[in-house]
């Protein structure tokens, strides 16, 4: 099977500031082989993300030896073999107990200390890309820092003053794209096929917000390169057709839409990927990469990408032209333009031209006169999807050139919101009860922040604090209930635990944090 040159990297060394090699291995499906494909398929571990994180007790070829010779003998016990074998992963988060008298605000600024991981360390074997600077993980089963995740526990770690880490953290993400050419989706080999929605540009303006704008002129190399990853291909192209990110319409336009660049099921969810394509009865490569590039797109899974807007069998992720990833990809255009302007570079002019034509092809293509929403554009059928999301509410966070927004068209976007996503607990992710975890009746802090953000942006103030009010409300219940703070919750029926996904509910939580700390302070709303 035929793979990514870009994807495959053998072992790469490169340099801390301090000096230290980074050893980068090849996913665990390649190390470990057959061993790696039986653990995952029969199902050692409820979570299949728990193997990947796994760290090799001794070489990893001395194990593949001895799992060949023993494992056709008589009472050969795989999952023996493996806590034989392997050390388990940690999550440290479980020993911390709530103190039941702190309050919300409190637990946060304590909970920083939790989920802070030091700088890395190789090991042989490891999935782990090591980051030469500190940071936070969101929490859970989630040991490992994440792309967008990290931009709203940014939100909180600026309330509480840690702009040291927030500098940290942008280090680590202009480390990793210097030396793979962009951000995994999280600091693991098994990433290393996939980004996530390209917050970079939106984390060195708030870094900027708070150390001044020499911070654009100190990370334009690495927005620059990030930018390259993103539009690859884009010179090559023909209408009609698409090249890993990059889409030309068929009036020669060119955006961009969600992919990865491997073609087997994703590491870390095996099973479940190798179940899902037998049961589609699809072409197999196929549907790893719709499955996989929803996994870029943050939002895995959801109606949003569904064909029939009810099962996961007809994903088609990579037909679709977002709106909320061409948006962010319009601020990245817009940053790299201020900064090459600081820099007096006569090119500045280029960019700033880069991100109003991406503005305006927002409008034409992601604008659904008939729902009055933006919505996914299908370039293969050339048809608008009509799945209202948060996501359609990202160009009113980041276009500047629009006129209208602050006029009639916020307040259509408000009404189609009161009408089809606000519920007693915030927004709900779409309309639809699917079963999958991005869908009804569930709600994510970083869809909240961006709604409220967009909203607010455009005018719509009332029903920006609205919102925020419920969320805060139903995150402060849920905390004096429980003691914990959720990776996402029910919105829809406030008694009930959100659900949904390939994995249980997860507790931290990293963004979840960072937006409740932010509201809470933006809106100068109680803290209990």
């Amino acid at each position: 099977m035929k793979r990514s040159a870009g994807f495959f990297l053998l072992v790469l060394l490169s340099l801390f500031s301090f000096g230290q090699p980074v050893i980068v291995t090849t996913p665990p499906d390649k190390i470990f082989g057959k061993l790696f494909v039986d653990v995952q398929m029969e199902r050692v571990f409820p979570d299949g993300k728990s193997f990947v994180d796994c760290i090799p007790k001794r070489k990893p070829a001395d194990i593949l030896t001895d799992y060949e010779t023993q494992k056709a003998t008589a009472g050969f016990d795989l999952k023996k073999f493996v806590a034989d074998n392997f050390d388990l992963p940690a999550n440290p988060v479980d020993s911390y107990k709530t103190n039941a008298a702190e309050d919300v605000v409190t637990h946060i600024n304590n909970l920083w200390a939790v989920l802070r991981r030091t700088p890395d360390k190789p090991v042989e074997g490891s999935s782990l890309l090591p980051l030469p600077y500190p940071y936070i993980v969101p929490g859970g089963r989630f040991r490992e820092v994440y792309y967008w995740d990290s931009y709203f526990t940014m939100l909180g770690l600026k309330e509480s003053g840690e702009i040291e880490m927030i500098d940290n953290m942008v280090k680590n993400f202009a480390f990793l794209i210097e030396n793979y050419g962009h951000i995994p989706n999280g600091n693991r080999t098994y990433y290393l096929g996939r980004s996530q929605p390209p917050f970079f540009s939106v984390m060195v303006e708030l870094l900027a917000d708070a150390k001044g704008d020499s911070i654009y002129q100190e990370f334009l190399p690495a927005m620059e390169k990030e930018y390259r990853f993103w539009m690859d291909g884009s010179d090559k192209v023909k209408p009609g057709q698409a090249y890993r990110r990059v889409v030309r319409l068929k009036d020669g336009s060119i955006l961009n839409r969600y992919w990865d660049d491997a073609t087997v099921p994703r590491q870390e969810s095996w099973r479940e990927d190798v179940l899902t394509a037998q049961k589609s009865g699809r072409d197999k490569l196929e549907m790893y990469q719709h499955l996989r590039a929803a996994a870029e797109s943050g939002i895995d899974f959801s109606s949003r990408w569904f064909a029939d807007g009810k099962n996961l069998v007809s994903i088609r992720t990579t037909d679709m032209v977002p709106p909320d990833l061409n948006a962010l990809l319009y601020h990245l255009e817009w940053a790299i333009a201020k900064a090459r302007l600081m820099n007096k570079d006569s090119t500045a002019s280029e960019f700033r031209r880069k991100a109003i034509k991406r503005g305006e092809l927002i409008d034409k293509y992601c604008w659904n006169k008939a729902l009055t929403f933006y919505t996914d554009y299908n370039f293969r059928t050339q048809r608008q999807s009509s799945s209202i999301n948060p996501g359609g509410m990202y160009p009113f966070c980041f276009i500047n050139e629009h006129p209208d927004y602050t006029s009639f068209l916020g307040k259509k976007v408000a009404a189609v919101i009161r009408k089809k996503l606000l519920k007693d607990g915030g927004v709900v992710t779409t309309e639809f009860n699917t079963g999958e975890q991005w869908d009804a009746p569930n709600g994510w802090a970083p869809l909240e922040w961006m709604t409220i953000w967009g909203l607010d942006r455009c005018g719509q103030k009332e029903l920006a604090a609205d919102i925020a009010t419920r969320w805060v409300k139903l995150n402060e219940k849920v905390y004096k209930e429980t003691g914990k703070l959720s990776e996402k919750y029910n919105v829809v029926d406030l008694n009930s635990a959100a659900g949904g996904g390939e994995y249980p509910g997860q507790d931290g939580f990293g963004w979840t944090n960072g937006v409740l700390l932010k509201l809470i302070r933006k809106y100068n709303l109680p803290k209990e």
